[in-house]
């Protein structure tokens, strides 16, 4: 398969994974007790700092979204890489390569932190066997 398809279905990846992490920690409610005490304590537990108030919940949903939009920057990259590969294959070099590392550093910490949950590691693996496998396209 050529490099070119293989970035286009990775930018086709990372855009439902965007949304389906945006949207479904958005809406998240915890159906149990405990869950609802931390989500709670959460978003009530406030702090100063340089004279604004924030929350543990607000860091955590910054967090979350900033992660959101580095996946659909991810999504044009892909695009880019995409034409780039159509039209200067060599112009490509590391990138791909560089474009695919944190997707490895991303399964890494998933395998590490969630590895009795297999529906993350799947998603990370998912989305890093398209770059590597368009990465190495790319050379050939």
């Amino acid at each position: 398969m050529k490099a070119t398809w293989l970035y286009r279905i990775a930018a086709l990846v990372f855009l439902p994974f965007a949304l389906r992490d945006t949207f479904g920690f958005l809406s998240l409610r915890p159906s149990s007790a405990e869950g609802r005490a931390v989500f709670d304590a959460m978003n009530h537990s406030c702090f100063s700092e340089s004279g604004t108030t924030y929350s543990y919940g607000a860091f955590y949903r910054c967090f979350d979204l900033s992660i959101s939009v580095s996946m659909i920057f991810s999504a044009f990259w892909a695009r880019h890489l995409d034409e780039l590969a159509d039209t200067l294959p060599q112009g490509i070099g590391a990138l791909g390569w560089e474009f695919f590392a944190p997707q490895v550093a991303g399964t890494a910490v998933t395998l590490r932190l969630c590895f009795p949950r297999w529906q993350p590691l799947v998603w990370a693996a998912e989305r890093g066997s398209f770059l590597d496998a368009s990465s190495f396209a790319a050379i050939l």
